[in-house]
């Protein structure tokens, strides 16, 4: 008995689901290593002109590390905060600064702050075509204005390939 219904609740459930969508091609545009590259080179000789020697991260659309650097003697952990910088403007799909002050100012967002990989700190600017946010420069090692401005660099860099 309990043979034939589960039998039939597998056919109910098969009858009930929607037709097969067809497959198909997805086509996304991305951060090619080039204009990753590019990025973190312009991100990087805007702080090193600065003075400061830091780290850059450029992360794609899947926020997976693209190019990273850094300047000769900057501190190690720069490389993380770069790359988690970069990876929640990709997220957000805005500055790391605009979430951390959205984060603050809006509390039922607050609990963003818990997913892994983001951090709360200025440095991260999205790379975007229009609306579209295919990855993001992240730069730490210099003061929190200055990460952002190198990040910026790099993005005003790559621009005319984001049109």
């Amino acid at each position: 008995m309990l043979t034939r219904f589960a039998v039939a609740a597998v056919l109910t459930t098969i009858c009930a689901m929607p037709a097969p969508v067809a497959a198909q091609v997805i086509t996304q545009r991305d951060v090619g290593i080039r204009m990753g590259l590019a990025a973190a080179l312009a991100a990087l000789d805007q702080c090193e002109a600065d003075g400061n020697r830091v780290s850059v991260a450029v992360v794609d659309r899947a926020g997976r590390v693209r190019v990273l650097l850094q300047s000769d003697s900057a501190n190690p952990h720069n490389l993380e905060l770069a790359r988690r910088k970069a990876y929640t403007a990709r997220t957000f799909g805005i500055t790391s600064a605009e979430w951390t002050k959205r984060t603050i100012e809006m509390p039922d967002l607050a609990a963003q702050r818990q997913l892994a990989d983001v951090i709360a700190l200025r440095g991260g600017v999205p790379l975007k075509v229009g609306n579209e946010t295919i990855g993001a420069v992240g730069v730490s090692g210099s003061s929190s204005e200055g990460d952002e401005k190198c990040a910026m660099a790099g993005v005003a860099k790559v621009a005319d390939q984001l049109k």
